[in-house]
């Protein structure tokens, strides 16, 4: 097991880790899902021992880690940018960290060519870096550090600088090496500022913000109870929607003459001010509805993004179909109550929709 206790890094007048304190268990696969500057590649970092904390340690199956120098650590770790060795072919650049360590030649080049069939890129050995695409130029990286065989495999957001088709099909493939392919005593951790991409690889999910872990927990818990509002904006694209309200017997007043009836596991909720949540595909255009205006439209492959607003109330909305609306068009709409979230005033959740579920 990696343990990181209490880390805390401070730079100038930014902290960059707050007492992180994590358990990353062998046999797991560890998404850290936080926006830009949320500590992330920081905390990715500090465990390769590239950064050195100001204070806190690591541990590794209870043995000192921080000590340990970065040559010493049993880490590969692929970034974002595609960090190969252009003048080496696709074959010398995977080969090129286990020839550093001395291997047997016969072991580097199993090595090498399991991990470039397990990354799609058989037939191209003797290519060199600049004759690949982009997708191709990270499955090297990727390939690299599989090849590497280490105990702790660390990705750093390694799709963001993919386009959309390339990064949907390199994300499944990743997912089916990371928990087919990696040895199951080995540990996994992956950064990314997507919430899609980090539910859709699962496993244990750490939401970071400013430095500091916010929650931890399943990717499908932490998705359904989200501990804050800051978790419920972080784990939502489009972020979730969050009104101020006021619960009045069985109904929820909202300013802008903004009324929803109280759901059933909202019932059990105080009088009173709270804060309440819902997804943006929790929207639906009907005639029933209120009355909406439309900000901006975005449309989104089959998906249409609206932002309206009635007054001083916004929300976004993602509704299925390209709609054909403009800017000012009036449009009504109705929300799910089934699917609201109740948050304290001061941002700590309540009720989740999944919570007899749980």
């Amino acid at each position: 097991m990696l343990v990181t206790n209490n880390l805390s890094l401070k730079v100038g007048d930014e902290n960059h880790l707050v007492d992180i304190s994590v358990e990353f268990k062998r046999g797991g696969l560890y998404t850290i899902l936080g926006r830009t500057l949320a500590g992330k590649t920081t905390l990715l970092k500090s465990i390769a021992g590239l950064i050195t904390p100001d204070s806190g340690n690591i541990t590794l199956d209870g043995e000192d880690y921080s000590s340990q120098p970065v040559w010493h650590r049993n880490v590969a770790m692929v970034y974002q940018q595609f960090i190969n060795y252009p003048h080496l072919t696709v074959h010398d650049n995977i080969a090129f960290p286990l020839k550093k360590q001395r291997l047997p030649k016969a072991e580097i080049e199993q090595r090498v060519s399991t991990a470039i069939g397990q990354v799609g890129l058989k037939g191209f050995e003797s290519r060199k870096i600049q004759e690949l695409s982009g997708g191709q130029q990270q499955r090297v990286a990727l390939a690299r550090s599989l090849a590497k065989a280490s105990e702790i495999l660390l990705l750093d957001e390694p799709l963001v600088n993919l386009d959309y088709k390339l990064r949907e099909q390199l994300r499944e493939e990743l997912k089916g090496l990371i928990t087919q392919e990696f040895n199951a005593q080995g540990i996994v951790i992956y950064s990314s500022t997507d919430p899609l991409e980090a539910m859709q690889l699962g496993g244990e999910l750490i939401v970071m913000d400013e430095g500091r872990v916010l929650q931890q927990g399943s990717a499908k818990y932490v998705f359904e109870h989200p501990a804050t509002t800051r978790v419920a904006e972080i784990t939502n694209d489009p972020s979730m929607n969050l009104w101020q309200a006021r619960k009045v017997t069985k109904r929820l007043a909202i300013d802008d003459g903004i009324d929803l009836t109280v759901p059933k596991h909202l019932s059990k909720l105080e009088q009173g001010a709270c804060t309440v949540g819902f997804r943006a595909n929790d929207v639906t255009i009907d005639q029933a509805g209120l009355n909406f205006e439309v900000e901006l439209s975005e449309v989104s492959g089959s998906e249409t993004i609206l932002h309206l607003v009635r007054d001083q109330t916004r929300m976004i909305a993602r509704v299925e179909g390209v709609l054909d609306v403009g800017i000012g068009d009036r449009l009504p709409v109705s929300i799910a109550e089934a699917k609201l979230y109740a948050f304290s005033s001061d941002g700590n959740l309540l009720t989740s929709p999944y919570a007899e579920k749980s």
